[in-house]
């Protein structure tokens, strides 16, 4: 399986991020004195080096900036020249080198020497596209990280013999033997033993399944405390996490990309700004024969019209964002996300470890001994039992001491029994009651209450008379009801989609406030429910689980809780690294509040091109002046996108 899936090793955005680190710490080593010399030289006219060793040296220390920390710029630029598929780098590219070729043609006292403004172009250029690539985040790795979840040997039986095997070893039929604590190697049908098997990191859900014979088992998942012998039934790519794996690729491929929009108002300005920039040109030259003056007043409309602005309004206003996001533990992994949610209408929220705590507690008791008995005697048997419900009963319990038991066993399953003095005691589900012929009549409605509110009922029977009955489920968190009360006043639509029956499910559902509800849903069948609920709108998707990855990918936001496995949490556009729901709330107003800022990012961009390119076509901007004004309007941006740290979310 691996080998299918090696392609996912290394995160290409990272190295994309470091990249471009590299080039603009090197760029501007190199222009910093090339602006000093400049800036001394045109303001204060002190010649630090005389000419013609000025130009020289800045010819010299521009051209790494310009053509090897520049060079994938300048290739990009001119192959769009040719290609007529414009953008950002179309200008850069030109008002670079033209602007670089001035001083060259200055030793023969063709032009003015404009150089200088090359090198610092190239540098301001790359530092936004630094800002823009780490507002991009690192890549996903979920696929890596899903692959790295399977087991790496297995044991087996290979004719009387039990030997160790490389997982890629093991064939369908294979008797394959699993210990407490270890992985299961493989998909399978349990032959021979019984154990609890902790699946949450696949299904979500918080409560191991018991397995016994013909019970199917799945690969990745872990054995809890007896020994089960597994007859693999499924290997390689037809297993279940391979499936899952395949699951989150096909919904990488077909989400649809967001369309930038600055590049598509770069894509028809540029070549507009092109054609300006000629004929600016070609009117001086004519009009004044002064070739030097008509290639300045040329640089200087490519200068001035930059879009360094335009390609900092967005990336800028996403990192101060999501840096007001980190502060409140929303981390935008994708960029791309702030712009869609603000789009969301449709809120679709797993039910374990996201609505509810992921954790069995004690909801309710009803005892006909007195709670303080019937819990004492119940957590003296539970403490010997690695089960999460016992675990429950024990917390609720709280005692210092506990009763001694005698003759303790587990009845996989169903529950278990021993001897507390001369009593016997029998904790269980109402199956093993049945079984013991233990009567359950004085019980019945209160049994039927407790399942009504989705609370697994446990019944306590002291000497074969049941005497209480234990209500235990997974609680709701907190702040789950006002998070989802503040998304339904915002006109949202809230679904709840669990592997869960249909009464547990209502009765979590009514507890916070959302109306639909999708049960009994399967794990590979949560994406594709997803993508039925996008015919409605667009769809953000809160989870927690390995099985929620899909959804997060299909969904047109994926919404990762950060309390939850590692696999969800790569999936997601969102991390809400508290765990709690009323982060999406904050999410969905921080999307609207940065989007917003974006927009006037662009604004100032583009009303900043209006006023500067007429005064550049008429000559009353010199290329540096036009440099400097091009910095100042990247400052500007900057500036704006900051003022969004003043917004309460």
């Amino acid at each position: 399986m691996t080998s299918q899936h090696e392609h996912h090793e290394s995160p290409v955005e990272d190295s994309e991020i470091t990249s471009w680190k590299t080039k603009l710490l090197w760029s501007w080593i190199f222009t910093i004195p090339i602006a000093v010399l400049m800036l001394l030289e045109r303001f204060f006219d002190i010649l630090v080096i005389q000419p013609p060793f000025n130009s020289i040296f800045i010819l010299a220390v521009g051209f790494p900036v310009v053509f090897i920390f520049g060079w994938d710029t300048i290739k990009s630029g001119v192959r769009g020249l040719f290609t007529f598929y414009f953008n950002m780098d179309s200008l850069i590219a030109l008002g670079t080198v033209i602007a670089y070729l001035t001083g060259i043609f200055a030793f023969f006292g063709v032009v003015l020497d404009y150089s200088g403004v090359a090198a610092m172009i190239m540098a301001f250029f790359t530092t936004g596209k630094y800002v823009e690539a780490k507002a991009r985040g690192r890549a996903s790795q979920e696929i890596r990280k899903l692959l790295e979840l399977g087991a790496k040997k297995a044991r087996v039986l290979r004719g009387n013999k039990e030997i160790e095997v490389e997982i890629s070893d093991v064939k369908v039929g294979d008797t394959m033997i699993i210990k407490p604590g270890e992985k299961i190697p493989t998909d399978g049908i349990v032959v021979k033993g019984e154990s609890a098997v902790d699946e949450s990191m696949v299904t979500g859900e918080s409560i191991p399944s018991d397995k016994k014979v013909k019970s199917l088992v799945i690969g990745a998942t872990i054995n809890q405390d007896g020994v089960l012998y597994v007859k693999a039934t499924k290997i390689g790519s037809d297993t279940f996490l391979a499936h899952i794996i395949e699951l989150v690729e096909s919904a990488q491929s077909t989400k649809v990309p967001i369309q930038k929009l600055a590049d598509k108002i770069t894509g028809v300005f540029v070549p507009v700004i092109l054609v300006i920039a000629v004929l600016t040109f070609l009117n001086w030259w004519i009009f004044t024969g002064d070739l030097s003056r008509s290639l300045g007043v040329g640089i200087a409309v490519l200068v001035i019209a930059c879009p360094c602005a335009l390609g900092l309004a967005t990336p800028t206003a996403l990192m101060v964002g999501s840096g007001m996001g980190a502060k409140r533990g929303i981390l935008i992994r994708k960029g791309e996300a702030i712009q869609t949610m603000k789009e969301v209408k449709i809120v679709v929220f797993d039910k374990t470890g996201t609505i509810t705590k992921g954790k069995p507690e004690v909801r309710d008791i009803y005892s006909k001994v007195g709670e303080k008995y019937l819990l004492e005697i119940a957590a003296s048997l539970e403490k010997l039992s690695e089960h999460p419900l016992s675990k429950a009963v024990v917390a609720k319990a709280g005692l210092k001491k506990y009763r001694e038991v005698k003759g303790f066993k587990i009845l996989r399953g169903r529950g278990l029994e021993g001897n507390i003095g001369n009593k016997k005691i029998t904790i269980g589900n109402t199956r093993l009651m049945e079984e013991k012929k233990i009567s359950l009549n004085e019980f019945k409605a209160m049994i039927k209450k407790f399942e009504e509110k989705g609370f697994t009922a446990i019944v306590v029977a002291e000497n074969e008379k049941a005497i209480g009955v234990i209500g235990i489920a997974d609680a709701v968190k907190e702040d789950s009801v006002s998070a989802i009360k503040e998304l339904n006043r915002g006109g949202f639509k809230s679904v709840m989609i669990t592997g869960d029956n249909e009464v547990t499910a209502r009765a979590i559902a009514s507890q916070v406030g959302i109306d639909e509800v999708i049960a009994n849903v399967l794990p590979e069948d949560k994406a594709r429910k997803v993508e039925e609920l996008q015919k409605e709108g667009m769809v953000a998707f809160v989870g927690d689980g390995i099985n929620d990855a899909p959804a997060l990918k299909q969904s047109n936001v994926g919404i990762a809780m950060g309390t939850g496995t590692d696999i969800a949490i790569e999936a997601g556009d969102i991390v809400l690294a508290k765990g709690s729901l009323v982060g999406v709330v904050q999410a969905i107003n921080l999307s609207k509040a940065t989007f917003r800022k974006i927009k006037q990012n662009l604004f100032w961009a583009f009303a900043y091109n209006v006023v500067a390119i007429p005064l550049a076509i008429a000559g009353v901007l010199h290329p540096v002046i036009a440099e400097i004004a091009m910095a100042l309007s990247s400052v500007t941006v900057v500036t704006n996108a900051n003022l969004l740290r003043r917004k309460k979310i």
